[in-house]
């Protein structure tokens, strides 16, 4: 896939006011180009799949997001505030991530949620069981009990207790089977509807199909491609020889 990157449908209309607005950015990781000026802006609502074959950069320009790795040279927006001018801590919470694999401590599934808000009690804590399709009795469960999907969606509420203003998602669902990754993304779906646009990476061109509202697309390290309609990067002949030739199961 060649060519300008092109943005179309639902999410042209919100090109004035994106969510986040690469401007040139350069990455560099030891001697490696992660990203080689990357310029592209993200919609600000719904859910964006980020892809591309391994060692792309995807993972890397979803951390940028919340200052997690930083640029070299180039401009990075939030919502029109550039990045560098806010509090990484501050950011974090705001712009909340889930990562491939989860991260529970020892102790119960309260115990874990107490992490992200202390001062939560047990209505807000089953509060956010209940938006991930999960079951409040988890509550009181040994973290270390839960099945895979359950682990990750118990991160996914422990995210929502920082109150996130956006999700960004590092192939979330990537060692989980068929149904918690299907309990994963209609729980995400819900969230983008409800107002938290998220940034979904992933290597998995049938999620891409039922997930995404826009796409993006990187191939060794810049964007070839960026889609307002996902429909149409899913059946894009170009991004599927990107997608289907490895499994792309690397870190990035």
């Amino acid at each position: 896939m060649t060519g300008p990157a092109r943005q179309d449908g639902p999410a042209a209309g919100r090109a004035a006011s994106p969510l986040f607005e690469f401007t040139d950015v350069v990455v560099r990781l030891g001697e490696i180009t992660a990203l080689d000026g990357v310029t592209v802006a993200i919609p600000d609502g719904g859910v964006t799949a980020i892809v591309g074959p391994s060692g792309s950069g995807k993972s890397t320009l979803l951390r940028l997001c919340n200052r997690l790795e930083v640029a070299e040279r180039g401009r990075i927006a939030y919502r029109g505030r550039p990045l560098e001018e806010r509090d990484p801590r501050a950011l974090r919470r705001e712009v909340g991530m889930v990562f491939q694999q989860p991260t529970l401590v020892a102790g119960t599934v309260g115990d874990n949620l107490a992490l992200a808000d202390p001062g939560a009690d047990d209505a807000v804590r089953r509060g956010a069981l209940a938006r991930v399709a999960l079951d409040a009795d988890l509550l009181t469960r040994d973290a270390g009990a839960l099945s895979g999907g359950e682990a990750q969606r118990v991160c996914l509420a422990r995210t929502l207790l920082t109150r996130p203003a956006v999700l960004l998602l590092d192939e979330p669902t990537a060692a989980l089977d068929a149904a918690p990754t299907r309990a994963f993304e209609r729980t995400v779906a819900a969230l983008a509807e409800d107002g938290i646009p998220a940034l979904w990476v992933t290597h998995d061109l049938p999620q891409l199909r039922r997930v995404a509202d826009a796409v993006v697309v990187l191939d060794a390290g810049r964007v070839v491609a960026a889609f307002g309609d996902a429909a149409e990067a899913a059946g894009h002949a170009a991004l599927v020889r990107l997608l289907e030739p490895e499994g792309d199961h690397g870190r990035r």
